[in-house]
């Protein structure tokens, strides 16, 4: 590691700023910059740095120091006593390398002395207040549910819309190649279902957790469907009932402000989907969730859950699931695929297909962030800057996330079970024949 120091400190402080990042960034092997709230910098690495962390105050520098704290240090990006200048990418990955600093209790005291010797230059108040979710009703009730749901989905319409497709689409998109525009993709991943469902004109056609509506549209428009969705998000139902309007879909598509818990009826629908839904459900209630699913199926009904999941057992408390509870789904949880799929066949659902989409929300989540970072102050119109900054760091950690394989997202496929022939085709040749 190279360590290249520009700093106007006294003497003793550059002494101990200088073993204090020495020592954490000991076997840090990438290239980054670090200034200080005294205009100090410190480099690190042999080429231009890739990002620069910026410490507006001590206390988020002092708290580096001691815990190695990758959420201390979100939760000072979040309220503005931290800046990150260039990519945001390589900061995130810093995550990883906080967690394997280990500071012997001797290095602790000698470093939180240097820190308190430290003179702060501004004792201005950061510049963003705190945004993050406080728990008021029980986990996964349908108070809690209705909550979350407010304070992840009911941002602002306005806001979504900044960095979304056109059809306000907030689920993995599905592209033919790198080069494909988000638009084009999302529009794949619609019809990829689509066709998947065997959708024909005709069907009733369910989607649960139907977000701004795009899915039930274009189900109607193109397969001549009848379909219905729900939501919890007032904002989603809203917009969604708008568009129905607007497109003269009323009387073939409808929307509903209702928690799948309360959908009533048997063997009513010929397809169902749950598309970035099954996520908010809670582990604990996925036998509710998927035998509501396959009561109302008719026999040989078709199911696509497609979802996010993660490479553990359960949904463990860490750093990754702290910070995803506190500002961003707070009733989110993942578990394994195979899980997932064992649940749904103890929900005597038969599965026919399972589909990986890992590499294409990494794509998606790149692109939203890139969208987002380019209308950073149109943004500024419709949410606070802890609020932008909540959904930045987020979405370009998830994009990582997905890229290093800890996070997956499936299409599973399943048919509520008949006797005699299968309710699909021989092959999968038919899911070729796009309609786009």
């Amino acid at each position: 590691m190279d360590l290249n120091m520009d700093l106007d400190l006294p003497m003793p402080e550059q002494e101990g700023v200088a073993r204090i990042l020495a020592r954490i960034f000991r076997d840090y092997g990438n290239d980054l910059a670090i200034r200080l709230w005294t205009g100090d910098t410190m480099r690190f690495g042999k080429k231009a740095p890739d990002c620069t962390l910026v410490f507006k105050r001590m206390k988020p520098f002092r708290d580096l120091i001691l815990h190695s704290d990758p959420i201390r240090l979100a939760e000072a990006y979040f309220n503005g006593s931290v800046d990150i200048e260039g990519s945001i990418y390589p900061a995130i990955e810093l995550k990883d390398y906080l967690k394997s600093v280990s500071l012997s209790v001797e290095e602790k005291i000698a470093f939180l002395f240097t820190a308190f010797r430290m003179r702060e230059e501004s004792h201005e108040s950061a510049g963003c207040s705190s945004w993050h979710w406080t728990q008021s009703a029980p986990k996964h009730s349908r108070e809690m549910n209705r909550e979350a749901i407010g304070f992840h989905y009911d941002v602002s319409n306005d806001f979504y819309r900044l960095w979304l497709d056109e059809g306000m689409i907030y689920s993995c998109a599905y592209f033919t190649d790198e080069m494909q525009s988000l638009d084009a993709a999302q529009k794949n991943k619609l019809d990829l279902i689509c066709r998947k469902l065997r959708l024909k004109e005709g069907d009733n056609f369910l989607d649960i957790g139907c977000g701004w509506g795009s899915l039930i549209q274009w189900a109607a428009l193109h397969y001549g469907v009848r379909a219905h969705g729900i939501t919890l998000s007032r904002n989603q139902f809203d917009y969604a009932n708008r568009k129905i309007r607007e497109n003269g879909l009323e009387g073939q598509v409808s929307v509903e402000l209702k928690d799948y818990r309360d959908l009533d009826g048997t063997e009513i629908y010929d397809k169902i989907s749950s598309v970035g839904m099954f996520e908010h459900v809670g582990l604990k209630n996925l036998p509710l969730y998927f035998s509501t699913v396959h009561r109302l199926l008719k026999p040989g009904g078709l199911f696509l859950n497609h979802g996010i999941t993660h490479d553990e057992d359960g949904w463990n408390k860490c750093v990754e699931t702290d910070f995803i509870s506190k500002y961003v789904f707070p009733d989110g949880e993942l578990d394994w695929v195979s899980n997932i799929q064992r649940r749904m066949e103890k929900s005597l659902f038969e599965i026919h297909d399972v589909e990986s989409l890992r590499p294409h929300y990494a794509l998606t989540l790149r692109e939203w962030v890139k969208r987002l970072e380019a209308r950073h102050q149109d943004a500024l119109h419709h949410v606070s800057e802890a609020v932008y900054r909540v959904w930045r760091l987020y979405m370009a950690g998830c994009a990582l996330q997905f890229e290093s394989g800890y996070m997956g997202v499936y299409q599973i496929l399943a048919a509520k079970k008949i006797r005699g022939g299968l309710p699909l085709p021989l092959t999968r040749s038919d899911l070729l024949q796009s309609a786009i």
